[in-house]
This record gives structure tokens, C-alpha cells and sequence, in this order.
């Protein structure tokens, strides 16, 4: 990548990620190496998750009860098996999965700065897993900015 300084750069890289189940998992340092690879210097990174039963959030990173307390608050909001859900094809977790990543994102952005993950000092990057069974997840990262 010898391009002039200040020229526009796109860069794309997918991740695979698998999942215990249930639960979130740390991407920030999987993230922070895509945007290095990349090298933009200022700019933005877009996560965007190709499935629709998992999330992207950003969150806490230093306090494991903020990820507890968050799991805890989607199940008494969305809880399995609730008999208003008629979309049970993949067994209970399946309709409220999906309602789970309506409520969160599927997508985050941030921004790029001095070539790297412009996060704040307690904050990460994390696939929210909402399904019960493990799964391997995709996610494309696609990197925009300057030199």
C-alpha cells in the first residue's frame, strides 16, 4: 500500500468468529489488527454482522457484570418461549434471537485516529451471541480513511 498520504483508502477483511452459545465475546483486539492491516491513519471502521440471531455491540470492557447484567435484562425482556412468538423453527431461542439483534446492532461503527480503534478507555468490541447453541459467526470489517 504506497498510496500518497492524503488518497482515499477502502480495505475489507472478514472474520470468522465461533461462539459458546449464548453470550458475548472480546473481537477488540481481532478488530484493532484488521484496522492496522489497513493502514488508514484517520478514518472510520464499520463492523457489520452477517447473521441475523447475533450481535455487535460496544460496551464495557473491564467489569464482567456489565456483560452478566445485560444478558440478564434481554432474557427477562425477551425471554424464550414466549407464546406470543409463532416463529419457533429452530427451537425456542429462535424468534427471540432474532428480536434480540433487532433491539442491539448489527452493525457499529468507529472512528479511525492515529491508525488505530479510536475506542474510549473502558469501552470493546464484542459479537453478542443470542442463540443457546454455539455458532460460527461472520463479520466483515471494512476499514475507510487517509494515511
Amino acid at each position: 500500500m504506497n498510496s500518497p498520504p492524503n488518497q482515499s483508502i477502502w480495505f475489507q477483511q472478514t472474520l470468522e468468529v465461533s461462539t459458546e452459545g449464548r453470550g458475548t465475546v472480546d473481537i477488540t483486539r481481532r478488530v484493532a489488527d484488521v484496522v492496522i492491516q489497513a493502514g488508514v491513519g484517520s478514518g472510520l471502521c464499520h463492523i457489520f454482522m452477517q447473521h441475523t440471531s447475533a450481535s455487535v455491540i460496544v460496551t464495557e470492557n473491564a467489569d464482567r457484570n456489565v456483560h452478566d447484567d445485560l444478558e440478564r435484562f434481554m432474557q427477562h425482556m425477551v425471554p424464550n418461549g414466549n407464546g406470543l412468538y409463532s416463529h419457533d423453527s429452530e427451537g425456542p431461542d429462535d424468534m427471540p434471537s432474532h428480536i434480540r439483534s433487532v433491539l442491539t446492532n448489527v452493525s457499529v461503527s468507529i472512528p479511525v485516529s492515529n491508525g488505530r480503534l479510536g475506542l474510549g478507555t473502558w469501552q470493546g468490541i464484542y459479537l453478542w451471541e443470542h442463540r443457546l447453541r454455539p455458532h460460527d459467526r461472520t463479520l466483515v470489517i471494512t476499514v475507510h480513511g487517509i494515511r
